[in-house]
């Protein structure tokens, strides 16, 4: 095992694997903006290095602070948590250049999944089924209407490079076709430096359903289930749960050995996400491969009682898997809902500030991650992610109402800020959401209702 760390993140994510690594006997260090010198994470850390300004380019996103940063500690190893430098091949072959163990896939594993036309290839190649589409990125608007054509309308128009719900775009009519193949490469090349789309078949009334693998350094892998992230607001996920409901047997299996089979055949290691579309007759389409933890992770361990963050360090110090896929059996159900500092009533708007009550819930089976405290400024640098409450119980109806009672008791207030929690209990109280009947127009729909409940609109 590693003797020091290097944190490359903030926020929650940053805490969770500092906790991690103390119960492991593993020395930390931190990185920060001097947006966050007073930061959980930084005063509970063994070290702190402050890198940079508030802008996350010049901070979390810049490479040569970071690797110099690890190296005036004396880390051997580099946790990039989730989002900025977390999937950034080139970031991690920056890492072993310079000696440190970046704590994820090889970078060239990184690179072919990031690029989703590859990564594409590679599953198909590995027997994943794929929506129908285009596999190769589609070079003009004229050949992007040729497949449009093919597959049938609606379509969405992705960024070759894209990820994190960025550079998509829904096409109901070949009308709307050119605009929105001109909008998505335009804005690929801002957001990414590429400007390749593809095209594929829109599945309506799809369900997002993901399988947690982890994967070693010795040809071995596990899935750890599957979860449902159908409950989305812009491609970015408000309630996750494991295992996903309302599926068969049969279904939930074949998604989870898919998905290793494909991790498995692209020489994957750590903790990865296969993401999946699966369409109301159950028939589920490859959507793509997240190379680190997800925000997500915590309903997973809540069913199979794995701490992934130790399992990602134990793959990284060159530690043979400690499972096997018979000795995973998971248990009754989890739900995790984000807690964002935004107001759903202004399109999700963030709405920083400072923090004059934060008094999380507690409780029976009743998990909160955050970093929030009294009189924390909630800035408006970065994303508004606050905390994340996630239950477990024996079934689905116990773990709803165990989770709208936490929310509940979830006491957050400041002058200027809003969250999601209201909006949540709205998803909660969906009689839809509640049978299985929704998808991930979920958030559309609840939007678009004009009865919204009043009561439900601030907090």
């Amino acid at each position: 095992m590693f003797t020091k760390v290097l944190i490359a993140n903030r926020g929650e994510i940053a805490l969770r694997v500092l906790r991690a690594c103390r119960e492991l006997g593993v020395k930390t260090a931190v990185v920060y903006s001097t947006a966050d010198a007073d930061s959980a994470a930084v005063r509970l850390a063994d070290q702190a290095v402050l890198i940079g300004p508030a802008a996350s380019r010049r901070s979390y996103l810049n490479a040569a602070a970071i690797v110099e940063a690890a190296r005036l500690v004396g880390a051997e190893a580099v946790h990039p948590g989730y989002g900025f430098l977390s999937e950034d091949a080139d970031f991690a072959e920056i890492c072993a250049h310079n000696g440190l163990t970046f704590i994820g896939p090889p970078p060239e594993v990184m690179a072919a999944l990031a690029d989703k036309s590859s990564a594409r290839k590679l599953m198909r190649r590995a027997g994943l089924p794929l929506p129908p589409g285009s596999v190769a990125p589609v070079p003009t608007v004229e050949r992007a209407a040729q497949v449009a054509a093919e597959v049938g309308y609606p379509v969405i128009v992705k960024a070759a490079a894209g990820g994190g719900g960025r550079g998509m775009t829904v096409v109901h009519t070949p009308a709307e076709l050119p605009r929105a193949y001109a909008r998505t490469r335009g804005a690929a090349q801002v957001a990414f430096g590429d400007d390749r789309v593809y095209v594929e078949r829109y599945l309506v009334g799809a369900r997002h359903v993901e399988v947690q693998v982890l994967c070693d350094g010795h040809g071995n892998g596990v899935h750890l289930g599957t979860r449902d992230c159908s409950v989305q607001r812009r491609h970015q996920k408000l309630v996750e749960e494991a295992p996903a409901p309302f599926l068969s047997a049969g279904t939930l299996e074949s998604i989870a050995d898919c998905a290793l089979r494909g991790a498995l055949e692209v020489g994957f290691t750590g903790a990865g996400t296969v993401e999946f579309l699966v369409d109301p007759d159950e028939r589920f389409h490859f959507l793509e491969i997240n190379c680190r933890i997800q925000v997500e992770h915590p309903v997973t361990e809540m069913i199979t009682g794995i701490d992934l963050v130790h399992e990602q360090l134990h793959i990284a110090a060159g530690v043979p898997l400690r499972w096997r896929q018979g000795e995973i059996r998971p248990h009754g159900v989890a739900i995790e809902c984000r807690v964002n500092v935004e107001d759903p009533d202004r399109d999700f708007a963030p709405t920083p500030g400072r923090l004059e009550r934060f008094l999380p819930p507690g409780g029976p089976f009743t998990r909160v991650d955050t970093h929030g405290r009294p009189g924390y400024l909630v800035g408006p640098h970065y994303d508004s992610l606050l905390a994340k409450v996630a239950v477990w119980a024996p079934d689905r109806e116990l773990a709803l109402n165990r989770l709208e009672r936490a929310l509940e008791e979830f006491d957050i207030a400041g002058p200027g800020i809003r969250t999601t929690i209201p909006f949540v209990r709205r998803v909660l109280d969906d009689a839809g959401f509640r049978k299985g009947r929704y998808s991930t127009g979920l958030v559309d729909r609840l939007l678009a209702d004009p009865t919204d409940p009043p009561h439900r609109r601030t907090r």
